[in-house]
């Protein structure tokens, strides 16, 4: 699928609670569009797979890392991916191995499905498949997280750009 003028390409970003790792994945995500010129053709959200933060911001030690690294998560505020977001994304990036499965079960058709990608398959194959969850670890994991996050993202615009960049 293409943005089209009126239509950005829409793309959410999916992790556990919404207060760590997805929140970094939409700013970041938005953050390369911007700089490439092409922020009006995208919009990108975040979403958890559970409602345990729902309305919460985004955890300290996630705006901290964003801070250190230029980004501004302040704005953040933590929901749950509903039935809804299948038809209102173009594509769904998932952040780990289990929220593909939670949200493949989820989906009520293929076409769903096949919306459901891994963050880090547009990764270096070396580096993990999975962005660890870093709640429960201190701020060093958080700034890991980004940089796989920032990494990842970076090779996924490259792929949608061509589809995102207008045709002259």
């Amino acid at each position: 699928m293409t943005a089209s003028a009126a239509e950005p390409f829409r793309v959410v970003f999916v992790c556990t609670g919404n207060i760590c790792r997805s929140p970094m994945a939409e700013v970041v995500f938005r953050k390369v569009a911007d700089d490439a010129g092409l922020g009006a053709r995208v919009a990108s959200s975040s979403a958890g797979t559970g409602d345990w933060h729902v309305g919460e911001q985004a955890d300290q030690r996630t705006l901290d890392s964003l801070a250190r690294a230029g980004f501004d998560g302040s704005h953040h505020r933590a929901r749950q991916f509903t039935h809804a977001d299948f038809a209102h994304n173009d594509l769904i990036v998932v952040l780990d191995r289990s929220h593909e499965r939670i949200l493949r079960g989820w989906a009520r058709s293929d076409a769903d499905a096949d919306k459901i990608v891994l963050l880090m398959s547009f990764d270096d194959p070396a580096t993990s498949v999975d962005v660890p969850d870093p709640y429960y670890a201190g701020p060093g994991l958080f700034d890991e997280v980004l940089g796989m996050i920032e990494s990842a993202s970076r090779s996924l615009f490259r792929q949608l750009e061509p589809a995102i960049r207008p045709v002259r």
